[in-house]
């Protein structure tokens, strides 16, 4: 049985008799020496989407649900919400907006490394690469001599996505970021 410790994002554990999937963790460190670690952690049915937080020691033990890692593609988004496809065996799965809450801002055309998780043949989530390589949509021009100071600026991608890039970045380059972080990592 798994600890609250060894919880990540988009694992499936059983809550009450019914299946949630963790969506956000909080660690808080205390300060005084016999303090113990909590960990907040922000779950989201797999059926109703309905959120729940709950806090727990990094003891705690909890029930992880038996689920399934596929590698799908982004197909596209209509009315229906966000179209998956599993490479697998070419099914087809819809997500709607509130399902993919934190994940919308790196979902564009052509991603890769995504992976479906699938509970009893459903899909209840994606689960995005470590690192996703996009374009920059918009950004101030880039200032001459300016690589070698440490300053920054605001860039958008066509995703909706705002970061902070080096001053020297323009507008149409690749970049690549940290999807658990947001952060820029490097040019692509």
């Amino acid at each position: 049985m798994p600890k609250a410790a060894d919880l990540k994002k988009g694992h499936i554990v059983q809550i009450n008799s019914q299946p949630y999937i963790v969506s956000q963790i909080e660690v808080k460190s205390p300060s005084s020496r016999s303090g113990t670690t909590l960990y907040k952690v922000r779950f989201n049915h797999v059926q109703t989407k309905q959120k729940l937080d709950q806090s727990f020691t990094g003891d705690d033990v909890l029930t992880f649900i038996d689920f399934q890692k596929r590698p799908v593609q982004f197909l596209y988004l209509d009315a229906d919400g966000y179209t998956f496809m599993d490479n697998e065996d070419f099914a087809q799965f819809a997500l709607n907006a509130e399902q993919l809450e934190e994940q919308l801002p790196y979902l564009h055309d052509g991603i890769e490394g995504l992976y479906g998780l699938l509970v009893e043949g459903n899909l209840v989530g994606i689960e995005l690469p470590a690192v996703v390589e996009m374009a920059i949509e918009e950004t101030p021009p880039a200032i001459k001599g300016s690589s070698a100071s440490a300053r920054t600026k605001t860039a958008r991608f066509a995703t909706g996505l705002e970061i902070q890039i080096p001053e020297y970045l323009e507008t149409g380059e690749v970049v690549r970021i940290n999807t658990e972080s947001g952060k820029f990592m490097s040019r692509a």
